[in-house]
């Protein structure tokens, strides 16, 4: 129970702090009915304990040996964050059900993951902290305690999405909200090249 508590709260705070995930999760929530949201957010989640887990098993001393690959993946992390930002900032603005742009899916959110910075680092970062070298088995309830609280996180930003979509029902609102989010997300990536 003395490391449950701990690593429980690590993975709150990493999963609902605000990242490019979340931005998306909320933007999800703005513009597409609940179910679709929550597709991505378990792909997301998903696609994260996967990473958590290949990380926990060594990924991370693999890329400590090919520096080259990690700054090729973090480059290709911040090319597919700056491509949802451009498709959340030229969203036009309206909700219809039978919306021309999909909403992105359980692949998305798995992928998003795999290349998102702030997975890698939270991945990084609870390993170094919470589990003991090769203990697979701390490893394992890190991922199992992980699991329930990324999704309700995740969930939880589509369901804000959600409720400010009541708010947001003109066209004009939701593309300055939209255009908004994606300078967050942009701008999350400046910061990411500038760390």
């Amino acid at each position: 129970m003395s490391v449950i508590l701990p690593m429980s709260a690590f993975a709150l705070v990493a999963s609902i702090s605000p990242g490019p995930v979340n931005l998306v999760c909320l933007s999800s929530g703005t513009r597409y009915p609940v179910y679709q949201g929550l597709v991505f957010v378990t792909g997301a989640t998903l696609g994260f304990i996967a990473l958590f887990v290949a990380v926990g098993l060594g990924l991370h001393s693999l890329l400590a040996y090919a520096p080259e690959f990690e700054r090729w993946l973090s480059w290709a992390g911040i090319a597919f964050l700056l491509y949802l930002s451009y498709r959340l900032a030229t969203a036009d603005g309206r909700l219809a059900d039978d919306e021309a742009r999909p909403a992105p899916g359980f692949l998305t959110g798995a992928l998003m993951q795999w290349l998102n910075p702030k997975a890698w680092l939270a991945s990084v970062a609870g390993i170094g902290a919470f589990t003991d070298g090769g203990d697979t088995a701390l490893l394992w309830l890190f991922a199992g305690l992980y699991l329930p609280i990324c999704w309700l996180s995740l969930a939880g930003w589509v369901y804000v999405g959600v409720g400010l979509r009541r708010l947001v029902q003109q066209p004009g609102i939701l593309r300055a909200f939209n255009r908004c989010l994606a300078l967050l997300l942009a701008g999350s990536c400046v910061f990411l090249l500038l760390d």
